[in-house]
């Protein structure tokens, strides 16, 4: 018989963590034969998550934790829980349940078919969310499928179900700096999405603050393009190009009209302006190198504080 390893991030989701532990026992109850496990990451929370887990853990053989030393972030709590889990099969998923466990029957019918490595979902509203916030997410889909080497589905969502060679694959890439989203689509293999209404989360509040998401989307571009550099690069021989046209034009006014050249304030802003561009570059610059520096230094992707497996 399968078995199906099933990895959920946890950051301070005290309150919905028997919700989505009971709903994916009844989804394995009535709909899904095949053994399972659950694997529930503890990414540092402040609450009283991990003694949930413990609780749990202590009561139902099934249900697994790493609870990591602070919080590392969802990527690395997704990194750690597809790294311990044992089964022929495995689903990665939120905690708020806005990923329908339900879903899951659909994904396992699709794998076992042996066509497609991987049976993703996708959101086709977003319902309940703030349009701003809509607005920008669209237009990151629509800007890193321009510049990047992947192609995002606009309204992926991590919630996905993988066979053992997409797994693999997934832990040979043990970057530091992890976008998940992109490193799904890098690996390649066969994907097929499954749509679903947006689903509001059961309790709590989220955990991604617009200044969150958006320091997630300027990583993803990082990771997977490098168009800012080539921007900055033509940023600057266009400033050059236009610094010699006006270079000439000083000359030829010099020579045949005589007299200094008047303007002082265009030439503070001029300097401004080039001194901004340059700014620009080197910060855009020191941020791939920082990014450099870190995966450099070889630092483990997470530290456990405590562990049942």
């Amino acid at each position: 018989m399968d078995k199906i390893s099933i990895v959920i991030p946890c950051f301070n989701e005290e309150n919905n963590i028997p919700l989505i532990y009971s709903a994916i026992n009844k989804v394995f109850e009535n709909g899904i034969s095949a053994e399972y496990e659950l694997i529930f990451v503890d990414d540092g929370s402040k609450d009283n998550t991990l003694k949930v887990l413990r609780d749990l853990s202590a009561t139902d053989q099934k249900v697994k934790y790493i609870s990591f030393s602070r919080n590392f972030g969802k990527e690395a709590a997704l990194y750690a829980g597809i790294k311990n889990a044992t089964g022929d099969f495995v689903a990665v998923m939120d905690a708020d349940m806005q990923d329908p466990p339900e879903l899951l029957c659909d994904m396992y019918k699709e794998i076992k078919t042996g066509e497609f490595d991987c049976i993703a979902a996708r959101r086709v509203d977003r319902e309940g969310e703030p349009k701003i916030r809509s607005f920008f997410a669209r237009a990151f889909y629509k800007l890193i499928n321009k510049v990047a080497e992947v192609q995002l589905v606009d309204g992926a969502r991590d919630f996905r179900l993988m066979n053992k060679k997409y797994v693999d694959a997934l832990l040979e890439l043990s970057e530091y700096n992890r976008f998940s989203k992109g490193l799904f689509d890098w690996v390649g293999f066969k994907t097929k999405w499954i749509e679903y209404k947006n689903v509001e989360r059961r309790s709590g509040k989220t955990k991604w603050s617009f200044w969150k998401l958006f320091k997630y989307s300027v990583n993803g571009i990082v990771a997977f393009s490098s168009l800012p550099l080539y921007i900055c690069s033509l940023l600057g021989i266009t400033m050059c190009a236009v610094s010699f046209l006006a270079i000439l034009f000083i000359i030829f006014r010099q020579l045949f009209f005589g007299g200094s050249v008047a303007g002082w304030p265009s030439l503070v802003c001029i300097i401004v302006l080039i001194g901004g561009l340059l700014m620009l570059g080197i910060g855009i610059l020191g941020f791939y190198l920082s990014k450099i520096y870190l995966e450099v230094k070889n630092r483990p992707i997470y530290i456990s504080r405590e562990e049942k497996l």
